[in-house]
């Protein structure tokens, strides 16, 4: 199940939160609860601040997506931390993980990448500007990388500077300086920002590729592995694309082996189309999908293709058989879209997020408002949706929510999945994004 954010991010950080300080009551997940009817078991932590910082587990490399460790547990990218209601700097604070665990997500296991110690400077000077942008093993070592935007200097005449940078993990995750995405000249194009990265394996050879947007309806496409300097395998020319906002995360929607991109013509509001992958890379445009503001894929039906659900304004999704044609539509109070299989019964449910947060079950006709789950949020707040993973590693799909009470205040919460009501009704784990920060990293 595949979740791709209208703003052209691969990484869901709500799409990247209440820093509650010591009023926080952090629980650390034992196991997602596959019965609705019995809470997942779980350890409460009570903390006067932050909670004591925990070592990140140690892996050895796995296959696991967004494993910057390698212990075969998915870990949380996040975005836009939270500083405090006495923090008057306009600084980016940088990108917040935190670290799976057989546990389940741990946000003790935190860690803090800033600009000052892990951006790679231009020209002696270090960028302002820190945000996660994509994930994926680069470098086919096992251990999931993370690319990052930057701000470099730039005088404004030509092409500018590269402003993407990559972390690679380690056993230890995310350590060491990041270095320079390396664009070979013959594969730019213009004199836009080569930006919006989507990791995938294109050319279904076993490595991740990188797909760039150029300019003017190019695209940037660099075959991996990539080197620890940042250099592709190989790059050729610049792609044809049907638009110039490349959307991830990739996936195989026709199953053919080859990873196939969402391409969107512009960020918001949007037509969009999906570019088939192939021993060429993506370069055959697919199906067309209709003005939306977010598209999620999965597998709303029967067949092993992946299907996808646009949302729209007004709060109508439309639901796509890939590669086809209109399949139906449902109204619905949300158009920010995620999908995932809460009830391991095979079939993907709809996220729906906006003036509430829903999950519309999965059938085999697609998602339906029958059964409908209503999300109670964790605080109060506009709450949107970070990502759908299994971080209890129970087969299930959990659900990450973060909620804004204001500007200087937010709550991350897990919801484990379960068979029975989809997820459970109340979160396992909830913390601030504030925490980031109460902690020398």
């Amino acid at each position: 199940m595949v979740h791709v954010r209208g703003n052209g991010s691969g990484i869901r950080t709500a799409a990247a939160v209440t820093g509650l300080g010591c009023a926080l009551l952090l629980t650390g997940c034992a196991g997602g609860s596959a019965d609705d009817s019995a809470p997942a078991t779980h350890d409460p932590i009570a903390v006067a601040n932050a909670p004591a910082q925990l070592p990140v587990p140690s892996g050895k490399g796995s296959e696991a997506a967004d494993d910057f460790n390698g212990d075969g547990h998915p870990d949380l990218v996040l975005n836009d931390l939270v500083k405090g209601p006495d923090d008057t700097h306009g600084d980016d604070a940088g990108i917040g993980i935190v670290y799976g665990s057989a546990r389940g997500l741990t946000p003790g296991a935190r860690q803090l990448l800033s600009p000052s110690r892990q951006a790679a400077p231009t020209d002696g000077r270090l960028p302002a500007v820190f945000d996660a942008e994509a994930s994926g093993d680069l470098d086919g070592d096992g251990f999931t990388d993370l690319v990052v935007s930057t701000d470099p200097p730039y005088n404004g005449q030509g092409m500018p500077p590269v402003p993407l940078q990559i972390l690679f993990g380690s056993p230890s995750g995310l350590t060491g300086k990041a270095v320079k995405l390396a664009i070979p000249a013959q594969a730019r194009f213009g004199n836009d920002w080569p930006d919006q990265p989507v990791p995938g394996d294109f050319d279904g050879d076993g490595a991740t590729d990188l797909v760039v947007h150029a300019s003017n309806g190019q695209l940037s496409y660099l075959r991996g592995p990539f080197t620890r300097k940042g250099a592709p395998r190989a790059a050729g020319a610049p792609l044809a694309s049907p638009g110039n906002v490349p959307t991830g995360p990739a996936a195989d929607v026709n199953d053919d082996g080859y990873d196939d991109l969402l391409v969107r013509t512009a960020e918001g509001t949007a037509e969009s189309a999906i570019v088939l992958g192939g021993p060429a890379g993506p370069t055959r445009t697919g199906a067309t999908l209709p003005t939306g503001i977010d598209v999620a894929l999965g597998n709303f039906g029967k067949g092993k293709a992946l299907d996808a659900a646009v949302g729209a304004m007004g709060g109508t999704s439309l639901r796509y058989d890939l590669p086809g044609t209109a399949r139906s539509s449902l109204t619905t109070a949300g158009s920010v879209l995620d999908a995932g299989d809460f009830d391991a019964d095979g079939l993907s449910e709809l996220v729906a997020s906006g003036s509430e947060l829903r999950l519309l079950r999965g059938r085999t006709t697609g998602p339906s408002t029958a059964g409908m789950v209503t999300v109670q949020p964790p605080a109060q707040g506009t709450t949107r949706v970070l990502t759908v993973a299994d971080f209890t590693g129970d087969g299930l799909a959990d659900l990450v929510v973060r909620t804004y009470p204001g500007e200087t205040k937010d709550t991350v919460a897990l919801y484990p999945g379960a068979k029975a009501g989809l997820v459970a009704k109340k979160p396992t784990v909830t913390f601030s994004t504030s925490e980031f920060l109460q902690t020398d990293s």
